[in-house]
């Protein structure tokens, strides 16, 4: 195992699950700490090594493991060392990895330069490129004259909706922010200066899942689907009702796309009934919706209960985790069917799980157009008239960001 330079100081970091498991490494943001990935963490480790580790100067990682500490000198390539002198002080060699923002930009610099060690990429909430270099200098700049309280003081309204920026794990975050070292954190902005990635994504052979939140300001919808196009094969998740740090205001949205990303083809030969029903119940969340599962859930009978096991057990614990077609392709034949069956409120439901599972609303139009021909003029006439309400519904919901 061999990396490029690092600092003889590893990164602070966790190791979660067994030790034969599949090694996961996960990036934290700028300004925040492991703990970003505190709710992921126990199902994670249930089938993976799961390693998190603190950028320079955040959490329990000092700023003195940077190996040239002098502004304007630190590259995301020396943090991308780090990490990999952290995989070979624990023996690992080949590995997962997600990132969210710079460690997201971390992992994909890896993926560029060291595809030997990425078995599959996981970035969320991040870009090829972030802003203009000139607003990183100035930011490294402020933060090493006046430090991090305005930084922290501004970081709910850039991290997280105003519906989450006042929960107790927002605040956590922000102190985070707030308690680093400020060299070690205008260091990172040194890195996010000089990045850009946009002409080498297509360098990218590992498998690839990016996630963007609907409502991040800091890198929106559009950088994600920039990283989405230029990485061959990448697979897009969008997250409703998340901000910039996506694991911490959506976990369990963030968690089922993770995990069918890393185990598409989970083994549930072994499987109880239950535990059959919790993944399924997982995917089901993941692509319909916490609000209409929860619908559905508040208004099981007696009578309904076996009927929603089954589809939650076989549709949603079976089918839709099944290897061989991506969520998005799903979609696509899923809205098919029920056009063709004139299914409208089952359409209706799954046009808003298309947007979800990454489908734009032009893509959508597509699969209506196709499916006028094969499934009959009329029945895509409905169609058009179910997905444009549904779509302009969502459009208002969603601030204008509907494509």
């Amino acid at each position: 195992m061999t990396s490029p330079k690092a600092s003889t100081t590893l990164l602070h970091h966790r190791v979660d699950g067994r030790d034969d498991a599949p090694p996961l490494f996960l990036g934290p943001s700028l300004g925040t700490s492991l703990r970003l990935w505190d709710a992921l963490v126990p199902a994670l480790s249930r089938r993976h090594r799961v390693i998190r580790w603190d950028l320079p100067g955040h959490g329990g990682t000092p700023a003195s493991v940077l190996p040239d500490p002098e502004p304007g000198h630190t590259t995301v390539a020396d943090l991308g060392a780090l990490v990999l002198a952290l995989a070979d002080a624990l023996g690992v060699d080949r590995f997962a990895y997600a990132g969210v923002s710079l460690g997201g930009a971390i992992g994909a610099w890896l993926a560029v330069h060291h595809p030997e060690r990425v078995a599959s990429l996981t970035v969320v909430c991040s870009a090829a490129r972030f802003a203009e270099p000139a607003t990183w200098q100035a930011r490294a700049e402020l933060v090493r004259t006046e430090g991090l309280d305005q930084l922290a003081a501004n970081a709910p309204a850039r991290w997280f909706t105003p519906a989450f920026a006042g929960t107790p794990t927002a605040a956590a975050l922000v102190e985070d922010q707030r308690a680093c070292d400020r060299d070690g954190y205008a260091a990172c902005c040194d890195a996010l200066a000089g990045f850009d990635l946009r002409a080498e994504l297509r360098r990218i052979s590992a498998p690839t899942l990016v996630v963007g939140g609907r409502e991040d300001l800091a890198t929106p919808p559009v950088d994600a689907r920039e990283l989405a196009d230029g990485i061959p094969g990448a697979t897009l998740v969008e997250i409703p009702g998340a901000a910039h740090l996506a694991p911490a205001e959506q976990p369990r949205r963030v968690l089922a796309a993770l995990l069918a990303h890393l185990d598409p083809a989970p083994d549930t030969a072994g499987a109880t009934r239950e535990e059959t029903h919790a993944a399924g119940m997982g995917v089901r969340r993941a692509v319909l919706g916490d609000a209409h599962v929860d619908r559905a859930v508040a208004g099981t009978t007696a009578f309904t209960e076996p009927f929603q096991d089954l589809i939650t057990r076989y549709a949603w614990g079976e089918i839709w985790t099944r290897p061989g077609l991506d969520r998005r392709t799903r979609s696509c034949v899923t809205l098919t069917a029920l056009v063709a069956l004139g299914h409208h409120g089952e359409l209706a439901m799954h046009v808003r799980a298309a947007r979800t599972n990454g489908l734009s609303a032009a893509e959508i139009g597509e699969v209506l157009l196709q499916a006028a021909i094969y499934c009959g003029v009329p029945a895509a006439n409905s169609a058009f008239a179910v997905a444009n309400g549904v779509l302009e519904e969502l459009e208002e919901l969603e601030g204008g960001l509907r494509p």
